[in-house]
């Protein structure tokens, strides 16, 4: 067997996962290679020109509890970088705006009782201290949420919050998911105190994107970027080739797809038919994301949650209520995402289309919106965003060891108690990095000197490898 620093890896989709997992397998001295279809590394964090300013493509924020990520900002020598903000907190219900950014604001929130906000400040406060995650994967989310907030409080604001985020995908989704959210914002509060700050680097998810870029040079990863991968398949003398679009192929020892699960199933054809059933099988969300720049700021709330059924988005994320505005050159940028399946109809309408349909439920929100104040508006298009944590999720979850030796699929399924967000990718990566170099220890362990038809027997040995 070649020694462990010849050792060749590629890692197919240039996300954080695949950024970060390529970084720590050639820290472990593996050469790698990293395969990006788009022009630039990020994915789903990864930035564009709007109007005069560039940013991220898709909104985001640093927790304080996000250790694995200031981890990385500090390995990148961006943590001394970081601003940290409170954030403003609305809601929309009932055709009118409340502030909902501190205890005040929430016991006079006129749409419930104060029996109905008793219950549910204490389901906010249960799911922050409940820690067995894998009994709520077993539970219904409107089942536990109905026990603990009552159906009044269910109805009035978790239903349009849960049909917005998942459709009537909510009634498959298990109460992990709810816990999950809760959690991670509950994090949030500082220090202890009961106000939210959210973090951000200057120059966004584009600056930091950079500097991850030529830390992975400098650790030898060879990026290849705008190169779109066609298949994965096994070869003849027991390596793994990476075909692509172009024509060009390259084997290697291992391959890490972290691409969703069903381009990963079309990428590689020698997979058992299990593993695509499997692979198939998880249901996602996917999201319309539209970005806008405007003259004047609406609300000067960070997020406001909508619960009505009449608005064509999920939320408002007013950017600059939390980022200085000096890095918009002065403008308000907002945020307006629509979660919907990866076949629903909102996928076909055209930038035109949505851009009417958003704009009237802006105008719907905020009588003073004037679109004359629209300076700028794109759209993004994601059809597998969240892997939905169906009842029962992890169980069914396909592992990350392939049926193919030296093939991995490792992707956001994985994230089997979270709530999708960067800090949780990063996590995974560092966990999967690991745990695939203690894999290869072990079978080097057991046998020093194998050849090649015999590497078949190593992959039999392998337990699947589902990650916590």
């Amino acid at each position: 067997m070649k020694p462990v620093h010849n050792e060749r890896w590629a890692i197919v989709g240039g996300g954080f996962l695949g950024m970060t997992l390529a970084l720590r397998l050639a820290q472990q001295g593996k050469s790698v290679t990293l395969y990006e279809a788009a022009p630039t590394l990020g994915g789903l964090a990864s930035s564009w020109q709007l109007g005069n300013i560039v940013w991220d493509r898709h909104y985001h924020v640093i927790l304080s509890s996000d250790t694995c990520l200031l981890s990385l900002l500090s390995e990148l020598g961006l943590d001394d970088q970081l601003h940290w903000e409170k954030a403003g907190t609305g809601f929309y219900i009932d055709s009118q705006l409340h502030s909902l950014s501190n205890f005040w604001e929430f016991l006079r929130f006129p749409p419930l009782n104060l029996a109905d906000k008793l219950r549910l400040a204490l389901t906010i406060l249960r799911a922050s201290r409940t820690h067995d995650w894998k009994a709520l994967e077993r539970i219904p989310v409107q089942a536990w949420l109905e026990r603990w907030s009552g159906s009044n409080v269910f109805e009035r604001v978790w239903l349009p919050l849960l049909r917005a985020k998942l459709g009537e995908n909510y009634r498959e989704t298990s109460a992990a998911f709810i816990w999950a959210t809760i959690s991670r914002m509950y994090a949030a509060r500082k220090n202890g105190s009961k106000t939210e700050f959210f973090g951000y680097v200057p120059g966004g998810y584009a600056r930091i994107i950079h500097t991850f870029s030529k830390l992975l040079r400098r650790t030898g990863v060879d990026l290849k970027l705008g190169l779109v991968t066609q298949s994965i398949y096994p070869t003849g003398s027991g390596e793994l080739q990476v075909a692509l679009t172009n024509g060009e192929s390259q084997s290697y020892d291992s391959v890490a797809v972290t691409m969703p699960s069903p381009i990963a199933a079309r990428l590689c054809p020698s997979l058992k038919d299990r593993e695509r059933e499997l692979l198939n099988g998880i249901k996602y969300q996917g999201v319309i994301c539209a970005s806008l720049l405007l003259k004047r700021p609406l609300a000067g709330f960070y997020i406001t949650n909508i619960a009505d059924d009449r608005i064509p988005f999920t939320a408002v994320i007013e950017m600059s209520a939390l980022v200085d505005r000096k890095n918009f050159d002065g403008q308000t940028l907002v945020y307006l995402p629509k979660y919907a399946t990866s076949d629903s109809e909102i996928f076909r309408l055209t930038d035109q289309q949505l851009r009417e349909k958003f704009l009237a439920g802006l105008e719907l929100m905020y009588p003073n919106f004037d679109r004359h104040d629209l300076i700028c508006f794109q759209v993004s298009r994601v059809k597998y965003l969240l892997p939905i944590p169906t009842l029962g999720y992890s169980v069914a979850l396909p592992p990350v060891n392939a049926s193919i030796t030296g093939l991995y699929l490792l992707n956001s399924t994985h994230i089997i108690n979270g709530t999708l967000n960067i800090n949780e990718t990063v996590q995974l990566a560092e966990s999967a990095a690991r745990e695939l170099a203690a894999q290869k220890d072990e079978h080097r362990r057991k046998d020093n000197v194998f050849t090649q038809d015999n590497r078949q027997l190593i992959a039999g040995s392998r337990q699947p490898m589902v990650l916590p």
